[in-house]
């Protein structure tokens, strides 16, 4: 006989829906972002269910002056080392890991809001940006990302030479 879906068991149902949620190498879309920035990774069951520990979501704040686009994000208590920043014109990937220094045993906590462990967050950049001209910079425990857009207007006089 054949078990029931989730599906089929939240709802009472007998029909059987799409049985590809149970299929470990089905490929599922893991959604992350909101508005402009909303985008997915696609992932087999095996790969998304095979992390030991979840990774968190780096809050950031995204914004343009007139020559550059502007990432900054709270990474207190993160050493800048641990830090690995990707870039592409198109995409910019942040992640590292805030390691926790655990004084007292997790019995002992009446509260525990921070996040400890390994984070990340992509941002897809609304316009090209130069890679070669960009800088990261950490200060009081808030990381700022600089990245300068490209001029697509600029124009150039190029001189013919005879050989």
């Amino acid at each position: 006989m054949k078990k029931s879906s989730f599906f089929a068991r939240l709802t009472g149902s007998a029909e059987d829906f799409d049985d590809s949620f149970n299929d470990p190498k089905a490929e599922h879309a893991i959604f992350e972002g909101r508005g402009a920035e909303r985008h997915a990774h696609i992932t087999t069951r095996d790969e998304s269910m095979s992390a030991a520990e979840p990774e968190g979501e780096l809050a950031v704040d995204v914004y343009q002056t007139p020559d550059a686009i502007v990432v900054k994000a709270l990474v207190a208590g993160v050493q800048p080392t641990s830090i690995d920043i990707s870039l592409t014109r198109e995409m910019l990937i942040i992640s590292g890991s805030r390691e926790d220094e655990r004084e007292v045993e997790d019995d002992n906590y009446f509260q525990r809001e921070l996040y400890w462990g390994s984070f990340s967050r992509t941002i897809l950049l609304p316009e090209e940006v130069d890679v070669d001209l960009a800088e990261a910079t950490e200060k009081h425990g808030i990381l700022m990302i600089r990245l300068p857009k490209i001029n697509k207007k600029r124009q150039t006089k190029l001189k013919v030479r005879s050989r």
